[in-house]
């Protein structure tokens, strides 16, 4: 029974003489607030198996051979949380019981995996009786943060590519979905009160191919945007696999694209905004928003209708990357610094974020950005996403901010997979499948305060060398299934500890859910053709890459 990721407890009974075989006379059963769960597990089961599964009480399905029922536990739930599970199954049926609706939801997605990989299709397929033998499964996650970023900025993503994408994370019991909208490259959200944003910043006239120096682009229009009902619908979506969509909208520096659309938000007595396009290059874009009261209500305008349509606790508001130049330039920003008694460049970035952070907790919301925000002083409610290592994590938790660790170094995932000629388009560092299963969110050093501060661990998925969602697929997999793992099960703190080997094996068994699900994985192998980009220019040897 190779689960991923590694349940806390299993047990396996007498394979011989304790045998559940789902059959089309099985029901499942369900009552109240499980119902939903029911109806979700009903919904793919049936699908793959091409049974009927009628639903039914609770009560009924305990007393029918060969049929799953789901339940709540109080106890559980006092013991060890809503995303508690437990699974029994023997010859008189399967009984899942949760902590609380998420527990019991993943406690069917594990039950999904023992089904065998025919269960992660979507229609029926020749094959055997659909046995599980007895076992007691007893789980929960270590982290409440298990999260993943999608890019749908740099290149934008179907909805239906993100539904997809959404079932994947469900599948491996991550929770988080990072949704990155906003960029230079490209604006994915619609704002009614500013039409603009869509019409004008959604699309660029190409895009670059590779490293800056190259020197190339594909020529080649890129765009598309989500409706408001598109991301209520995608949000609704995830909610019903237990998944919190968290937005991102990037400001004050990647923010290009919104200038394109609306020139007075940029510095406009530095650059002629109003020759500014949507950017068509990748890296970091000099030109930020200016800091008067006008972009304040502008952006505090979009923030009404992101709130409107995503109910999450948290908002993302970027904060990094923002170069200062064209404040050091403009009179106005100048101006802005000594009306506000600020010392500099950073505290007025700091100054913008902790407004943000002040609009959003008036309306029960928190802010979270990245790293830079602790420049020029941290808002008090903020929390951070560690991305540049663990330095600017650790700051925060010891300050008494939550963090959520994403180090660029161990789980950016648009990072190359393996050296060699045979991959596609490299970035940054060679991050191996066994590289991420070693990441650990909590460093060693953190004093047990601050690492409670740690809401868990994100991997990221940034977008510039992905255009569909093959490319994505092939990037987050099969690594995105190790870090699920290091997020959800209890491994060894010392990384150095884990048994990768034992891992391995598991996937051997878990490659075929993946092809069942139709992910395009890399294969343990390396590349497919397909996958194979030659010619690629400034591909780097050992290291780092050339300058974007």
């Amino acid at each position: 029974m190779d689960l991923i990721p590694a349940p806390t407890h299993l047990r396996e009974w007498d394979r011989h003489a304790w045998t559940f075989e789902l059959t089309a006379a099985s029901l499942i059963g369900a009552d109240g607030g499980a119902v939903g769960v029911s109806r979700w597990l009903r919904g793919v089961l049936s699908a793959a198996t091409g049974f009927p599964l009628d639903a039914c009480t609770a009560e009924r399905s305990a007393q029918t051979a060969n049929s799953i029922t789901l339940a709540f536990d109080e106890r559980l739930r006092a013991e060890h949380g809503r995303e508690a599970y437990r699974i029994d199954v023997d010859v008189y049926g399967a009984r899942l019981t949760g902590g609380g609706r998420p527990g019991l939801f993943y406690a069917a997605q594990t039950l999904r995996q023992l089904l065998g990989p025919r269960a992660f299709r979507r229609a029926p397929v020749p094959g055997e009786p659909w046995k599980v033998q007895s076992v007691t499964v007893q789980d929960a996650p270590r982290f409440g943060w298990r999260g993943v970023l999608l890019d749908v900025s740099r290149h934008f993503l179907p909805k239906a590519d993100v539904l997809r994408f959404v079932d994947q994370l469900a599948a491996h019991k991550l929770n988080v979905l990072h949704l990155h909208l906003t960029d230079d490259q490209g604006w994915r959200i619609e704002i009614e009160r500013y039409p603009g944003l869509t019409a004008v910043g959604a699309w660029r006239e190409r895009s670059m191919v590779g490293f800056r120096a190259g020197g190339r682009r594909d020529d080649r229009p890129h765009g598309g945007y989500y409706t408001k009902d598109d991301l209520r619908e995608i949000v609704a979506y995830a909610a019903e696999r237990h998944i919190t969509v968290v937005p991102e909208i990037d400001l004050p520096g990647h923010a290009q694209a919104a200038i394109a659309a609306y020139p007075e938000l940029g510095n406009t007595d530095v650059v002629d905004t109003t020759t500014l396009g949507v950017w068509t290059d990748w890296g970091v874009n000099p030109n930020v928003l200016n800091v008067s009261e006008r972009t304040l209500r502008f952006f505090e305008g979009v923030l009404e209708e992101v709130l409107e349509v995503f109910p999450s606790e948290f908002v993302h508001l970027g904060g990094d990357e923002c170069p200062k130049d064209q404040w050091r330039a403009s009179a106005a920003a100048q101006a802005r610094i000594e009306e506000l008694g600020l010392a500099d460049e950073d505290e007025l970035q700091s100054w913008f974020i902790r407004h943000f952070d002040g609009w959003l907790a008036e309306r029960g919301r928190r802010l979270i950005g990245w790293d830079e925000i602790l420049e020029g002083g941290l808002a008090p409610g903020a929390a951070v996403s560690s991305w540049r290592g663990y330095a600017g994590g650790v700051a925060a938790a010891e300050a008494g901010h939550d963090v959520v660790m994403c180090p660029e170094q161990y789980v950016y995932l648009d990072h190359r997979q393996a050296p060699g000629e045979d991959e596609p388009v490299p970035v940054g560092w060679v991050r191996s499948l066994e590289d991420v299963y070693r990441f650990e969110p909590v460093p060693a050093d953190l004093a047990p305060a601050a690492a409670a501060r740690v809401l868990g661990a994100q991997a990221n998925l940034w977008t510039e060398f992905m255009d569909d969602a093959r490319d994505v697929d092939y990037r987050a997999f099969p690594r995105l299934a190790a870090f699920a793992e290091v997020v959800w099960s209890a491994l060894p703190a010392d990384p150095a500890a884990r048994d990768f080997a034992d891992f391995e094996r598991r996937m051997a068994a878990h490659y075929p859910r993946l092809d069942a699900l139709g992910v395009e994985y890399r294969r343990p192998g390396g590349p497919l053709p397909w996958q194979r980009r030659p010619g690629v220019l400034g591909r780097p040897v050992d290291g780092r890459p050339p300058e974007r």
